[in-house]
């Protein structure tokens, strides 16, 4: 039997991603949960006979053989699931925790997961492809489809909420939803219990600042459980403003906490897994056992100390060079002072004292009454509106607001020190975090590879993006450029066909294509002219190219080779060693320079660790345990401690390794510039002892590699 089902507390976005999922998977038993959300029960108690849901208690008593988990990710026991059953998850968070055996995940940050499965619908739904799964959607499937989207984005308001999610929810609107219908369901009133409860946590509300940021923390002790709590957050949000909301709920022994964050400064889920909770950057929530919520709030406040990242400041974006008026200057003389130099208003001052600001409107009044000759202190806006140097930006803004000028100047100790206008905002929230980044990934590139090979990855690029395909470099040049110490040793990923591409490039370039069909690997080899109508000279060019089309592992049983298959990049990085290693550029025209950092490489790099991706990374390949220590040794890093844990636990599997698996390690290894310290590092470990039990290492042999070095 195969089933689709969802996370317990069922929202509509789980709902419409199950209803989703059994379109494309006819085959498979949509299955409700069984705690479904109150405005979920009202809406099948009208339509279930129009929607193809079956209860749990439903079901026929047979294995599980495949499972489909959709908008979650943690994975409840079901009768009839075993060791063998196969789960697949779709959600449109990051993958929280690592993927057990026989679990594949598919997902990406969206607003809603029913964004995710309609796009595969509309794929679906090409003649060429087959079977037409949108055709199958009614009113009330393409209703739930919206709701689902609307729910989980806030009706598109969500910071969260992406184009893809609009783009998903107009072809709801296009399927035949009812959007008043939706309306009905998605605003639900409270429940008695809800609205005592809110009413309960605005009198429990405290708002602080920490590093400049507005959070509240909200308490309440319940003497009953409250059904969906957790709506209640978005209505304290809109109560007080806060950038992120915390509600914390004590019943009985145990502390529920649910958090809400406006602001990538504030990541909820990064902050809530210090209490053992999960969800994404802008939801999660966290049950702590037997403890009191004095003792969660006091550690809470502590991790946001630690977390919160700090808010861009006035004096970061303020200009200091700032042209001022006297308070005698006549009216007249302001005028052409403001036309010489554009501005909208200018600060007045006595001394070094801010006494005002005078704006262009005040000015042009002032003119059209014939008021030439007067002191500009007539006209003044004297305040008090001002900003100081550590101000958050988000002052500035208020004080625009709140005065509606166009320019707030910025005081320090009774001096004016500075001035920040609208433009300076605009510019500051013009900045994509990403860009920037991407511009410096790209001078890297530039400045670490010689120009032919910069030229011939454009090329290889043109043709990947010209075949609907992304290319991509990834591992230990990305790693070593970040650490300023590039090399040459290209890892080229292909989210596409590689040996096509491969290809494809030859033709155009010239050379021979060397294929490897099973693991979907492709060297371009160049050798004697280019053709003709080739783009590429032949000098400086390398003798080689390899591609690989991204693909994910699968370990039938420790410490032999992997079954690969075709898969995303982001899969592809996720099957690598360690996380340093699990980093990509992308090379195509319209994401050049954009660094993929899924699993914490970058960060890595700068806490100088190793880290291994999950528990099982050295039961599935014990030569990891070589690659651990010969990276530790060359960078300089430090095994963290969990992964020195693992480590120790799969020592005795090196003897389990075939010979040309080690050889090759060892190869790699010896070819370091200093391999003695590697060496002694492994012998210390005992990991030599478990590749031959007569390996060993002595100081004497660094002494010979020395003068090795020295002679060679």
């Amino acid at each position: 039997m195969k089933i689709i089902t969802t996370h317990e507390r069922t929202d509509m976005d789980a709902l419409a991603s199950i209803y989703a999922a059994s379109l494309l998977h006819p085959d498979y038993q949509p299955v409700l949960p069984q705690n479904l959300n109150r405005n979920l029960r009202d809406f099948l108690a009208l339509y279930k006979d129009e929607l193809p849901f079956v209860s749990r208690g439903d079901l026929p008593r047979q294995r599980i053989s495949h499972l489909l988990l959709v908008d979650a990710q943690a994975i409840a026991s079901l009768p009839g699931m075993d060791s063998h059953t196969r789960t697949h998850i779709i959600d449109h968070h990051e993958l929280e925790e690592p993927l057990a055996e026989r679990v594949t995940f598919e997902g990406e940050p969206l607003g809603a997961t029913a964004t995710l499965l309609i796009e595969k619908i509309r794929r679906a739904a090409k003649p060429h492809l087959g079977r037409d799964a949108a055709a199958a959607i009614g009113r009330v499937g393409a209703t739930l489809l919206l709701m689902g989207i609307y729910e989980d984005t806030g009706s598109l308001s969500y910071v969260s909420t992406t184009a893809r999610d609009v783009q998903a929810a107009a072809w709801a609107l296009e399927q035949g939803a009812d959007l008043a219908l939706a309306i009905e369901f998605l605003h639900h009133p409270l429940s008695n219990g809800q609205r005592d409860a809110l009413s309960r946590l605005a009198a429990g509300s405290t708002i602080y600042t920490i590093r400049g940021r507005s959070v509240c923390i909200a308490e309440i002790l319940l003497d009953e459980y409250v059904d969906e709590l957790s709506t209640l957050a978005h209505q304290l949000m809109d109560m007080y403003e806060p950038e992120a909301c915390f509600m914390l709920a004590q019943h009985e022994r145990n502390v529920q906490i649910i958090a809400r964050s406006t602001t990538n400064a504030i990541d909820v889920a990064a902050l809530l897994r210090n209490f053992g909770g999960g969800g994404h950057t802008k939801a999660s929530a966290a049950l702590v056992r037997h403890t009191t919520v004095a003792d969660v709030r006091a550690r809470l406040l502590a991790a946001l100390e630690e977390q919160v990242e700090p808010p861009v400041l006035v004096r970061e974006i303020m200009s200091t060079s700032v042209h001022t008026m006297s308070l005698d200057m006549s009216v007249g003389d302001a005028a052409r002072l403001m036309r010489r130099y554009g501005h909208e208003g200018f600060p007045v001052v006595e001394g070094e004292r801010l006494v005002g600001i005078l704006t262009r409107r005040d000015i042009d009044r002032a003119l059209h009454h014939g008021l030439d000759d007067m002191p500009v202190r007539r006209f003044l806006h004297t305040g008090p509106f001002h900003v100081l140097p550590n101000d958050p930006v988000d002052q500035v803004q208020r004080e625009m607001i709140e005065h509606d000028l166009g320019q707030v100047p910025v005081v320090e100790d009774g001096r004016f020190v500075g001035i920040v206008t609208r433009t300076d905002l605009i510019k500051l929230w013009a900045l994509v975090p990403g860009e920037s980044r991407a511009k410096e990934i790209r001078l890297l590139l530039e400045d670490a590879l010689p120009q032919p090979l910069m030229e011939l990855l454009l090329v290889a690029r043109d043709v990947a993006n010209d075949l609907g395909y992304s290319l991509y470099i990834v591992g230990g040049l990305v790693r070593d450029l970040l650490v300023g110490a590039p090399n040459l040793d290209l890892d080229l990923v292909v989210e596409g066909d590689a040996i096509r591409l491969a290809r494809k490039l030859a033709s155009q370039i010239g050379g021979r294509v060397r294929s490897h069909s099973r693991f979907g690997t492709a060297k371009v080899i160049f050798e004697g002219e280019r053709p003709g109508g080739s783009v590429m000279p032949s000098a400086g060019l390398p003798p080689s190219l390899d591609f690989v089309t991204a693909r994910t592992e699968f370990y039938e049983r420790p410490t032999v080779l992997p079954q690969v298959e075709r898969s995303s990049i982001k899969q592809d990085l996720y099957r690598r060693d360690f996380t340093i290693n699990t980093m990509a550029i992308c090379l195509d025209r319209d994401r050049f320079g954009e660094l993929l950092d899924y699993y914490g490489g970058e960060r890595d790099l700068r806490e100088g660790c190793i880290r291994v991706l999950h528990n099982l990374s050295f039961v599935e390949d014990p030569t990891r345990i070589l690659r651990a220590v010969r990276f530790e040794q060359r960078l300089g890093f430090v095994i963290e401690p969990r992964t020195d844990e693992l480590i120790d636990e799969a020592l005795e599997l090196l003897n389990h390794v075939t010979g040309e698996r080690l050889r090759h390690e060892l190869y790699l290894l010896l070819s370091e510039a200093e391999p003695e310290r590697i060496l002694e590092r492994l012998d210390r470990r005992g990991a030599l002892s478990q590749v031959d039990p007569h390996l060993r290492y002595s100081g004497e042999m660094s002494e010979l590699f020395v003068r090795l070095r020295q002679r060679f």
